[in-house]
């Protein structure tokens, strides 16, 4: 019995240390997106600082949520939502024929 739990506990913590790592890999994409749109012209300025700002608020949303030791399904949930969104607004802003200032 104390073998079962032990080894559920171990994939479970695996499982949340992955989706972390992958919300990680995620955040670390977006930013590299973000520096290209600047250095390419796709991005102003001002875009550029919004969306590390949003990048920012989803770093202490994870932040937050590791803060009790346990990222609940429901926080993971949510920060992938967040995520997701800001990669179409990264997409969108980048593709508005805004011309860098």
């Amino acid at each position: 019995m104390k073998l079962k739990i032990a080894t559920a506990a171990i994939i479970m913590a695996f499982g949340i240390t992955s989706a972390n790592a992958q919300a990680h890999r995620i955040a670390q994409h977006q930013h590299q997106r973000i520096r290209q749109g600047v250095k390419s012209g796709e991005l102003t300025k001002a875009e550029a600082v919004n969306l590390h700002n949003d990048q920012k608020n989803i770093h202490q949303e994870a932040k937050d949520a590791k803060a009790d030791g346990i990222v609940t399904k429901e926080e993971r949930k949510d920060i992938r939502k967040d995520q997701k969104q800001e990669s179409r607004e990264i997409f969108r802003k980048k593709h508005n024929r805004r011309e860098r200032n």
